[in-house]
């Protein structure tokens, strides 16, 4: 049979006396009731708030407080001024003021403000919120774009970013498409290649020419062009022989007669 300080010191398990712990444990009991006691007295309802030691009770969200509670009369309150509000019961003297969305960080109106809420903001179009509150969004940026090269794999919205992924080879995007569009085939459509595709651009095709054909063009060109040339030369010549005969016309002697019997063989006279 063990003794009283031996079970004591078996259940404590310390180097104290039974006593010694008693005294301690009795501590720390009146200790805990005594804040208990004192959090009891001091704590107000969920629908109250404390000034001044009283318990009084809240005003409803879009109001605050005039003037608090006595102990014969109720809190008095008044409703929020226009751009303030409060959006839950309160023991406040003043509203909180409305937030604004403004467009420098891509936000718009999406709830205007009351006096029991304040304002709700979303994104701008092609713009996604990366900072919340309450709903709300606080701040936004723009959706990112692809490259040429890339698709769009996944659109943003509101809360996410554009996803871009690159195509394959043999595909193409400027970075608009939502899918890579294969290379067109040149051959298919009774065109020839005449520049490569890339993963940003389609292949580039064009009208075959055969070859006889454009060989004949080539030879009509040569030919007109030497026929050309040649007429050039035969109408210079005879432009110059006319002109020599011209002038040895002008240059022939004229015989003038005055009443002097026109003989065979002799010219009309110019004038009578």
């Amino acid at each position: 049979m063990k003794s009283g300080d031996e079970t004591c010191a078996a259940a404590f398990k310390m180097n104290l006396s039974c006593t010694e712990n008693m005294i301690i444990l009795g501590i720390v009991f009146f200790i805990a009731a005594a804040l208990n006691f004192e959090l009891c007295l001091s704590l107000c309802s969920h629908v109250e708030y404390e000034i001044n030691g009283e318990c009084c009770p809240m005003c409803a969200p879009g109001s605050h407080v005039y003037w608090h509670c006595t102990d014969d009369t109720n809190t008095t309150c008044v409703p929020c001024p226009a751009s303030t509000y409060t959006d839950e019961p309160n023991g406040w003297h003043k509203c909180f003021p409305c937030s604004m969305c403004k467009a420098e960080f891509g936000l718009r109106i999406r709830k205007s403000c009351s006096r029991s809420s304040d304002v709700i903001c979303e994104p701008l179009e092609g713009f996604y919120c990366i900072e919340q509150n309450k709903g709300s969004c606080r701040f936004a940026v723009k959706h990112s774009e692809c490259h040429p090269g890339q698709y769009i794999e996944q659109a943003g919205t509101a809360l996410s970013d554009t996803v871009c992924a690159d195509c394959r080879a043999g595909t193409y995007s400027n970075g608009s498409f939502t899918v890579c569009c294969p290379h067109s085939d040149c051959e298919s459509e009774g065109l020839e290649e005449t520049a490569a595709g890339t993963i940003s651009s389609d292949v580039e095709c064009g009208n075959i020419v055969p070859v006889a054909l454009v060989a004949g063009v080539v030879a009509g060109v040569v030919a007109g062009v030497i026929a050309g040339v040649l007429v050039t030369v035969v109408g210079i010549q005879i432009y110059r022989k006319l002109k020599q005969r011209r002038q040895a016309t002008d240059e022939r002697p004229v015989f003038l007669s005055t009443n002097t019997p026109k003989s065979e063989g002799q010219c009309e006279p110019l004038c009578t």
